[in-house]
């Protein structure tokens, strides 16, 4: 049997239950193509993490058979080149959803910070996070801190390690390729090839601080804030938990 009012089975349904319920509200916010591409972003930088870092410190060549008998090394360095290869064409497929998507597919590249109240939300954002307020602002899309990070991290991080990469991928490919055509000006700005190393691999540290902090986060917020956070990017839809306006 259902209750009258919610069309939920009334089976268990307590007078607070229906009151919570009558409560709950959703928003459409990141369409597939966002969603799709999160999760595959996600595994292309893990596996890009994780292969970089043997590529900056290799394992030891004979811990499986002869040097000569085996290939580890190189399948690394291909797993790090094809992550790599989707990260790139991933990151401009997003960019062309920034340009025919909603309103939400856009804030990852941009910063409204000529809006006073950005910084003030920011400012309420700060102390929520730091455990100075007891209660956070009602968000759509991302809160201002989020935006913030995500501009910083993603936007500019990604986009550093996708010029640094092929630069370094150039460097294999040699002079004529299309690689060294489009990025082999980035070693003249480093001077040499060390220094170009150097800043792709603390990149990599750059981005894996922001996943260790965006997962502690987006678990947080799920947790004690008023909106949904995980959920959200696997449906799209964004839940509130209360019905009040702020």
């Amino acid at each position: 049997m259902a209750s009258p009012t919610t069309n939920i089975a009334a089976h268990d349904l307590a007078p607070e239950d229906v009151a919570t319920v009558s409560r709950q509200t959703s928003v459409y916010v990141y369409e597939a193509p966002v969603r799709i591409w999160h999760w595959i972003n996600a595994a292309a930088i893990l596996t890009l993490c994780v292969t970089g870092y043997f590529i900056g410190s290799p394992p030891p060549s004979m811990q499986i058979a002869e040097a000569t008998h085996q290939f580890v090394f190189g399948y690394i360095r291909f797993a790090h080149f094809a992550a790599g290869m989707v990260l790139t064409f991933g990151f401009l497929g997003r960019i062309y959803w920034a340009f025919v998507g909603n309103h939400h597919a856009r804030q990852l590249f941009y910063i409204p910070f000529w809006k006073a109240e950005y910084w003030r939300e920011l400012f309420d954002e700060i102390q929520w996070y730091l455990f100075l307020k007891s209660e956070p602002k009602k968000y759509v899309g991302h809160n201002p801190l989020a935006q913030l990070a995500m501009f910083f991290f993603i936007t500019l991080g990604v986009s550093f390690m996708i010029v640094t990469g092929l630069a370094l991928y150039a460097e294999g490919a040699q002079e004529g390729s299309l690689t060294h055509d489009l990025f082999g000006w980035v070693h003249s700005l480093t001077w040499n090839s060390q220094r170009l190393h150097t800043l792709h691999h603390l990149g990599m540290w750059w981005i894996v601080i922001f996943m260790i902090v965006h997962i502690y986060v987006a678990i947080r917020e799920d947790i004690m804030s008023r909106q949904s956070i995980v959920s959200t990017m696997i449906s799209g839809h964004r839940t509130f938990k209360d019905d009040r306006p702020d």
